[in-house]
């Protein structure tokens, strides 16, 4: 599905309900960039000091670069969707904000330059490695804890900052070729190999850095 389609529907769902909220409550919608692509929110405060933010996020990068000595083209598809509750402090813009997502993020490689390559710590010819192909995802839910600063202008529109962590757990990290080894016990043991040395160097990847700029109107 695509970005706009993703967020188009949330921005349905935020507008409708901003129809129907009443006077007392603080609603809002915004736009929002940062390291979990483009997003779309939705926030409500029902209480003083707490506020929660419904959201979508959604991006598609594409890269090349060494992973495990092998040289990859990169996609990595960002698409998120979440829900925050938000704890703000009397009379600063500071707040803690804990939340769960619902996480679809994925980094998709390829190699397919025909090259001989080092497997598993051995050297093998490109015909019979053929294409190489990897798909990295994580779990499909995951916590997120971090902090923000919020700032109003005139009560209704805001600017937001965010800085936190999406634990995305464990990398499940796939790699198989197309080439005429495929099957031979040495070959498909150095495959396995090479995936876990993969599946090492994105762990990494499981603490997913949060640093997003957002943009509100409230209502």
């Amino acid at each position: 599905m695509s970005i706009i389609k993703k967020q188009h529907g949330l921005l349905v769902l935020a507008l409708l309900a901003a129809g129907t909220a009443n006077a007392d409550n603080d609603f809002g919608v915004g736009v929002k960039v940062g390291t979990l692509g483009l997003g779309l929110e939705a926030s409500w405060q029902p209480l003083p000091y707490l506020e929660v933010r419904l959201g979508a996020n959604a991006y598609d990068y594409d890269d090349s670069g060494l992973e495990a000595g092998i040289n990859y083209d990169a996609s990595l598809t960002l698409e998120s969707f979440y829900g925050t509750a938000n704890f703000h402090f009397p009379i600063s813009p500071m707040r803690i904000t804990a939340g769960i997502y619902s996480n679809g993020n994925e980094l998709y490689l390829l190699n397919n330059d025909m090259q001989d390559k080092n497997i598993g710590g051995i050297v093998f010819p490109g015909a019979g490695i053929g294409v190489l192909e990897s798909t990295t995802s994580f779990a499909s839910s995951a916590p997120y804890l971090g902090i923000g600063f919020d700032f109003t202008l005139a009560g209704k529109v805001g600017m937001n900052l965010d800085f936190g962590v999406l634990w995305q757990d464990e990398p499940e990290v796939t790699l198989s070729a197309s080439g005429t080894l495929v099957g031979s016990p040495g070959f498909d043991a150095a495959l396995e190999l090479e995936r876990q040395q993969l599946e090492d160097e994105l762990s990494d990847f499981k603490a997913w850095p949060v640093v997003s700029l957002g943009f509100v109107y409230k209502f």
